[in-house]
C-alpha cells in the first residue's frame, strides 16, 4: 500500500503538538502511513453502514459524524483523504464531500492524539526530536 497522504500536513500536525521539539521526516512518514491505514479501515466500516442502508454513497453519518466542520479548518487535504477512503472499498461506492471532510476531521483528531503522545515519549527519552520510533512506540503501547 503506497502512502497517499502528503507528509507536509502530517508534519504540521505533529509540530503543533510538539512544542519546542523538532520533528523528523521519519516521524511524519510513519504517522502518515498509520493515518492512511486508519482511514481505509474507517471507510470499510462506513461502506458496511451504507450497504446496510441500501446506499452506494458514503455520508458523514456513516462515519458517526453529525456536525461536519468547515473544510478550511482542517490541516489534512481532502483529495488524498478521498483516495484513502477508496483504498479498500469497492468502486461501486461514492464518497460525498461531507463524508470526505468528516473523515479528514476524524483522521486529524487521531493524528493529534498520536502526536501528543509521541511528543511525551520523545521528552521521556530526553530527545529534542520526535522520531518515527516515538510513533511506533505509541502504537505498540496503545493499539
Amino acid at each position: 500500500m503506497s502512502v497517499e497522504l502528503p507528509f507536509a500536513p502530517v508534519d504540521a500536525i505533529i509540530r503543533r503538538n510538539a512544542g519546542s521539539l523538532r520533528v523528523s521526516a521519519g516521524a511524519a512518514k510513519e504517522l502518515a502511513r498509520r493515518i492512511q491505514r486508519r482511514g481505509a479501515s474507517l471507510a470499510r466500516e462506513a461502506a458496511a453502514v451504507a450497504e446496510a442502508d441500501g446506499r452506494k454513497t458514503l455520508m458523514a453519518s456513516d462515519f458517526g459524524v453529525e456536525q461536519v466542520v468547515a473544510r478550511d479548518e482542517l490541516e489534512l487535504p481532502i483529495a488524498p483523504v478521498d483516495r484513502i477512503a477508496r483504498l479498500d472499498i469497492d468502486d461501486k461506492y461514492r464518497v460525498s464531500m461531507e463524508a470526505r471532510i468528516a473523515l479528514a476531521d476524524i483522521l486529524e483528531d487521531y493524528a493529534d492524539n498520536v502526536a501528543r503522545a509521541a511528543t511525551k515519549l520523545a521528552h521521556h527519552a530526553d530527545r529534542r526530536t520526535v522520531q518515527a520510533e516515538d510513533i511506533e512506540t505509541y502504537f505498540s503501547l496503545f493499539e
